[in-house]
């Protein structure tokens, strides 16, 4: 197991390929500390792990925070909640997707961009219900829990999609508003190689919100940035590339074609109203499934078939 530290007070840990955040508190209820996403399915015990060596054994957080409710960032709440009984905070358009009401939209392959594009066909969109623990974020007051840190609305990548910001050092967790990897590709993914991309374009269902996202976040000027997917980054090797996403995001992070692409998934509170018909041709269709079929075994293996 290993894990990194972010800021004072900010850690995280890398799974596969997605990262978790755990946050001590100063201040708040309690006080003690804060897990930030819960990665894939069976990751439980690694967290576990990692919060009884930064707090000790038998510790717990006071809350969990989602930045979202996709499957690599919530997938080992349901255990983790086995172990811990603790309040799971989420926006309110992302509370469809967390107490069974509805699936989210589906990936969609064509894209491009690399590998885990052409795979995401296969990644489960399915809710998941924890309606006992859930709680609505007010946006106005925060999270009890984190009062030092201000929530923001950062939809696109999913409805309800947020970020948190620490304005005394101006530390930025940022889901997967934009990332710092090019989360399309698997060598990208698998080799920690840096690089400020926008929201996984496979399956970011809003393009227009989306852009609105990480020009709010890049108006912030973070000196800190821990993303969902890549590598912590700080000071110059984060504004300017970031500032550059933020100007020409439409040229740099949107497809040129997909099914999200011109117009995105409506939804509301009570999940999705709306999908666009998919785009692609049957000749494509069948390409990519057989592609990915040939291929994805190799990422079945080394994910320890996490989606399964």
């Amino acid at each position: 197991m290993k894990y990194f530290q972010v800021a004072q007070g900010v850690w995280g840990m890398r799974l596969l390929v997605v990262n978790v955040y755990m946050i001590a508190n100063r201040r708040g209820i309690g006080k003690g500390w804060v897990l930030v996403d819960t990665g894939l399915k069976g990751s439980a015990k690694k967290i576990i792990a990692m919060a009884e060596a930064l707090f000790g054994p038998g510790t717990r957080p006071s809350a969990i925070v989602l930045t979202h409710g996709h499957f690599d960032h919530a997938g080992s709440l349901p255990e983790l909640l086995k172990y811990w009984n603790v309040p799971v905070y989420a926006h309110k358009l992302e509370l469809p997707y967390l107490t069974g009401k509805s699936s989210y939209p589906p990936a969609d392959p064509e894209v491009g961009g690399g590998f885990m594009s052409l795979i995401s066909w296969i990644w489960p969109t399915k809710p998941i219900n924890i309606r006992r623990n859930i709680r609505e974020i007010d946006l106005l007051d925060g999270i009890p829990e984190l009062p030092e840190w201000k929530v923001i609305h950062t939809p696109g990548h999913t409805p309800g999609h947020i970020s948190l910001y620490l304005p005394l050092n101006t530390t930025l967790i940022a889901g997967d508003a934009f990332t710092t990897t090019q989360a399309e590709s698997a060598f990208y993914m698998f080799t920690y190689r840096k690089k400020v991309s926008g929201p996984p374009r496979y399956i970011t269902t809003d393009w227009i919100a989306a852009a609105k996202s990480v020009r709010k976040l890049a108006a912030l000027q973070p000196r800190i940035a821990a993303t969902g997917h890549g590598i912590v980054m700080r000071g110059k090797e984060l504004s300017t590339p970031l500032n550059l996403l933020a100007n020409r995001f439409e040229r740099i992070a949107v497809p040129e074609s997909g099914r999200y692409v011109g117009h995105g998934a409506i939804s509301d509170e009570n999940g999705v109203r709306y999908i666009p018909p998919y785009k692609g041709t049957l000749k494509r269709n069948a390409a990519i499934a057989i592609t990915a079929t040939l291929l994805s075994f190799l990422l079945v293996r080394k994910a320890g078939k996490i989606w399964a």
